[in-house]
């Protein structure tokens, strides 16, 4: 089995799986030169049905790959910017303070896997994961400085590629006055290479919150989508359209989400 090894982590790493097979061809190489890569994926989602109204997030993702001896390293910050009528829940803010509208800067997430150059079947990394309380409002963070583990594991299945990754933080200092953050999420996505660039998908966020009673805990969707993978000049691009319903929900969760990513690929030779 080839894997191109650089590419395919550092695409799932941050969650996004667009069409491998298709990208390296397009990229004009049955081998990959490319060596590390950094990438920032701008993915846009329409939160619909909450109780206390409707949200827009604009998740920007950056990754920056780099490389210590046997181990690949990979730095990925999800840096949140919303616009809520209401408190919302959703796996971005567990526990939101109850209030207006709101817009602005959310809680900013860094994660560091670390990943073995050599693998056989499956590619995995793991490491630290930090949540900065960092939102300009209340209803868009949790006040609360939060940390734990995060991971990844992914294979290749010759028709594409399966891959889970996750994370569970657990808050250690902030605001006295805000509940206390244990949360976990945890990402499965299954990628269905159709050729020229394009794929099916889908890439579930499932979210728990340990804090909450049984009844509010859990925020599973049901979904999927599709998306391409191309080149503008030398840019390489991948983008996505995905749709999903929440078939378990807190109360202040979205009934429905609608998501339109973009991103773009630096490789570094």
């Amino acid at each position: 089995m080839v894997l191109k090894k650089s590419l395919i982590v550092t695409l799932t790493s941050v969650g996004l799986i667009f069409g491998v097979s298709s990208l390296n061809a397009e990229a004009g190489s049955s081998k990959n030169p490319i060596s590390s890569f950094i990438t920032v994926p701008f993915k846009t989602t329409f939160d619909k049905g909450a109780s206390n109204g409707s949200g827009t997030i604009l998740n920007v993702m950056p990754i920056v790959e780099g490389n210590v001896g046997d181990w690949n390293l990979f730095n990925r910050a999800v840096i949140p910017l919303a616009r809520v009528d209401g408190a919302i829940v959703g796996p971005n803010n567990p526990s939101p303070e109850q209030g207006g509208s709101a817009s602005g800067l959310g809680d900013i997430n860094y994660s560091l896997l670390f990943s073995p150059v050599n693998y056989d079947t499956f590619i995995w990394g793991v490491g630290p994961t930090i949540t900065m309380p960092s939102a300009s409002n209340d209803q868009l963070g949790s006040g609360k400085w939060s940390t734990g583990i995060a991971g990844m594991i992914l294979t290749d299945t010759g028709w594409g590629n399966i891959l889970v990754r996750g994370r569970q933080i657990w808050s250690f200092t902030g605001d006295s006055e805000r509940r206390d953050v244990s949360q976990m999420v945890i990402e499965p996505i299954i990628t269905y290479n159709m050729g020229d660039g394009w794929h099916l998908f889908t890439d579930m966020i499932i979210s728990a919150n340990w804090e909450a009673d049984s009844n509010n805990r859990w925020i599973v969707p049901l979904g999927g989508g599709f998306g391409r993978s191309f080149k503008i000049g030398n840019q390489i691009v991948l983008s996505r359209l995905e749709a999903y319903y929440n078939v378990e929900k807190p109360e202040g969760a979205p009934d429905y989400s609608v998501s339109f990513t973009i991103q773009f690929v630096f490789p570094t030779y």
